[in-house]
Order: structure tokens, then C-alpha cells, then sequence
């Protein structure tokens, strides 16, 4: 088993910059310091400092360990803190996994329900799909929200259901909306300047077919994971972009945005996924019941 507090005396000297200004913060010996960092080395079978001038450097073996323990002395320091508001009962924690690709502004959306609750703290973390599923597993993450369900893996005894089913519109800058009009749409998606999700969206495929199908050549100038991002840089001029119906009540907060079509045929699917313990989360029952009248409405 790893040693926790030799793992904080290697972070504290790595954090100093070398043993002694360690000591000096820890209020210990040098040797015993150094003593405990050997131990820490001979566990994990690999050197993690070397000298450098006066003080130490990371090994590349250091780095991945001192980039692992710089996370969890991290997260430690918020535990007071978190067990106090938990033991009051004053936060209601709600920890969610939003997956790379999907819409953020139909996240947004999907979340509005709980936003108003009383002592809220939300905590939204993007990342890979698998790495948030393996989050979620652990239960470090009460909800994760992506564009496909999870794999069958009696291990991880997760669960999914298919939040949105949300159509695409099209908006883009008041000017450029304006000029297309005489084209007509879908048409004039050729001739306009076009942003869109990157590979990683699940949309973006089927956009791509959609393209296909229609007969289409966009002029792409930008490409972008972030949805919000989008339609930051398409209110700023730069073009115009598809989002999930439902991620486009946001949309009217971004000022010169007009609608340029529907592409009725396209859909954005967002799934949430959830762990046993999940399935009982208050405010996830929330956003999930909340999407579930929505369908139905």
C-alpha cells in the first residue's frame, strides 16, 4: 500500500524546490525528510528527485507522481470545508461529468432545473468519455451528461437514459442571416461561412451525412469543442452555427444572433448516465424528471 504521508513529504519538497526549505515548512530534519522520500522511491521502484544546483528536480517518473499527488493534497485541502457544509446540511453538492462533444448549451439547459436550489454547489467537469465514466464508477461524479449511452459493463453497474432527442437550428450574425435569406436554406450553407463542433461531438457526424445527403459543401472557418465557445465567435461575426433546439433558448442571450433555418432531420442526442448510488441523488432525480416533461410537454 502507498504510503499517504511519505507521498505529502515527496509534494511538500517538490513544492519547496528542495529538502531543506521543506524541512523548514514542516518544522522536521532534513534526513528524516529525505528518509521518508527513499521510502516513498523504493515502494514505486523508481528514482522521483534528482539534484539540481541547490535544491532537487523531478525525474520524469517524479513528474507523473508529483502531477498525481498535486491533485489529491489538493483535493484534501477542501475536505474541512466540505464535511462541515455536509454535516450542516447547508450544500447541496451536486458533482457532473459533461463529456467532450456534447452541447453545452443544452447542458445548460438541462441543468436550469436545479440551478435555483437553496446553497447549490455545482461542480461540472468535461473530460473524455471513458475517464468520466471510470469518475462516475467511483462515485466522484453523481451524473454524467454525453452524446451516447454507456457500454454494457456489469463492472461498472451504470445506467442511461436518453435525455434529449433536441432537433438542430441554424443561427449566425444578423448580416450574414440577412444576405442568405435570397438563397434560401439549406441552401445557402454553401456559401456562408460555417462553424462547427469538432470530430469529437457526436453531432458533427451526423451533421457531416446531413451535408452529404443535401448536396452541401460548407466553407467551415472554424471549428470548435466547446459549443458556447461557438456561439461566442459566431455573435462576433465570424459565421454561422448549428445547436440542439434545446440549447437555443442560450442563444437569445448572445445579442445579433438570428435564426437561418431547421434542420429537422438532424438531432442532438444527450444520454444521462448514472451509478446505483446516483439513481437516488435528489437533485439528479431533478434534472431527470425535468427532461422526462419536457419530452412528454
Amino acid at each position: 500500500m502507498l504510503n499517504y504521508r511519505h507521498l505529502h513529504y515527496f509534494w511538500v519538497v517538490t513544492k519547496e524546490g528542495g529538502f531543506a526549505r521543506a524541512a523548514d515548512r514542516l518544522d522536521m530534519a532534513v534526513q528524516t525528510i529525505s528518509a521518508q522520500v527513499r521510502e516513498l522511491e523504493k515502494t514505486l521502484g523508481h528514482q522521483l528527485l534528482k539534484p539540481a544546483g541547490r535544491g532537487v528536480a523531478l525525474t520524469e517518473a517524479g513528474q507523473a507522481a508529483f502531477a498525481r499527488a498535486e491533485e489529491i493534497f489538493q483535493l484534501g485541502q477542501g475536505i474541512p470545508h466540505e464535511v462541515r457544509a455536509a454535516a450542516s446540511g447547508s450544500v447541496a453538492r451536486l458533482a457532473v461529468g459533461l463529456s467532450d462533444g456534447i452541447s453545452k448549451l443544452a447542458a445548460h439547459a438541462l441543468l436550469e432545473p436545479v440551478l435555483a436550489t437553496p446553497r447549490l454547489r455545482l461542480v461540472c467537469h468535461e473530460g473524455e468519455f471513458e475517464q468520466l465514466l471510470g469518475e462516475l464508477a467511483m462515485h466522484h461524479l453523481d451524473l454524467v451528461l454525453a452524446g451516447q449511452a454507456a457500454p454494457r459493463n456489469p463492472n461498472l453497474r451504470l445506467s442511461s437514459e436518453r435525455l434529449v432527442d433536441s432537433p438542430v437550428e441554424w443561427y449566425g450574425p444578423t448580416r450574414l442571416v440577412g444576405k442568405a435569406e435570397r438563397e434560401g436554406f439549406p441552401q445557402s450553407l454553401s456559401s456562408l461561412p460555417v462553424l462547427l463542433p469538432t470530430g469529437h461531438s457526436a453531432l458533427r457526424a451526423t451533421l457531416d451525412h446531413w451535408f452529404e445527403t443535401q448536396g452541401l459543401r460548407p466553407r467551415i472557418v472554424g471549428e470548435f469543442e466547446d459549443s458556447a465557445l461557438l456561439a461566442v465567435f459566431a455573435a462576433r461575426g465570424l459565421g454561422v452555427f448549428p445547436v440542439s433546439r434545446l440549447g437555443a433558448d442560450d442563444v437569445g442571450l448572445m445579442r445579433g444572433l438570428r435564426l437561418l433555418g431547421r434542420s429537422d432531420s438532424v438531432k442532438e442526442e444527450i444520454h444521462a448516465i448514472r451509478s446505483r448510488r446516483g439513481q437516488h441523488h435528489p437533485l439528479v432525480l431533478k434534472v431527470v424528471g425535468a427532461a422526462a416533461d419536457r419530452r412528454e410537454a
